[in-house]
């Protein structure tokens, strides 16, 4: 079983997520290659994070901080069918530079829960060299910095699907507002829910999974 002790030492920690163009990332070398003046575009279109903090008896939720960005590129039609979030809506919205450091101030230097979070950290990555906060070969956070609720649910169940929808249903955690389309806060939200009842499942041992009725009237 997964061991979660070492956040003890924490008293906060936020839960990100990110919808996206659905546009391959450029790589470093990529960049390098291209033209004097070219202008990569952005990759996130929207961020949300929930905070966490620590009480006497789990975790509770704090404040949450979302935003939508204007990637000045094309957003992928699949992509616009998971989020439904199409390129008029933000012409108006700030560029990934307008809100960095409002990002950065939220986060602080807590911990990031993330589902899968290899995503999230590839995507910040990517926008904060956009932004020139980083090079292009460096990393905005250091793998550590992230805690997956994936990897976490994936040693929990070894073998079980791993997606959000899968997770949350195993879980018994209410999703029914990703029906439609998925969304950078709702999908925060749900991965925060998961990790504090993935938490209390360890801590409570194998046995903890304890069948729910369902009334069908």
């Amino acid at each position: 079983m997964i061991d979660l002790g070492f956040l003890k030492s924490h008293q906060r920690l936020v839960a990100i997520d990110a919808e996206t163009t659905g546009n391959p990332i450029m790589t470093a070398a990529q960049i390098r290659k291209a033209p004097k003046g070219f202008r990569p575009p952005g990759v996130m279109i929207e961020i949300g994070c929930v905070e966490l903090l620590r009480t006497d008896g789990g975790w509770r939720k704090g404040e949450t901080w979302q935003t939508r960005i204007n990637p000045d590129g094309p957003i992928h039609p699949q992509a616009i069918k998971i989020h439904g979030i199409k390129p008029a809506e933000l012409k108006a919205a700030p560029r990934f530079a307008d809100i960095v450091q409002d990002l950065l101030r939220y986060l602080g230097e807590a911990p990031l829960l993330a589902h899968a979070y290899r995503n999230e950290k590839q995507f910040l990555d990517y926008e904060m060299a956009r932004a020139k906060l980083i090079a292009w070969d460096e990393e905005a956070f250091a793998d550590n910095r992230f805690i997956c609720t994936q990897e976490i649910y994936a040693a929990v169940y070894p073998g079980a699907p791993k997606s959000l929808n899968a997770v949350s249903d195993r879980l018994w955690l209410d999703r029914s507002e990703r029906f439609a389309f998925h969304g950078a806060l709702l999908d925060a939200d749900l991965t925060a829910d998961a990790f504090v009842e993935l938490e209390r499942r360890i801590a409570a041992g194998p046995e903890s999974e304890t069948p729910r009725s369902v009334d069908l009237g």
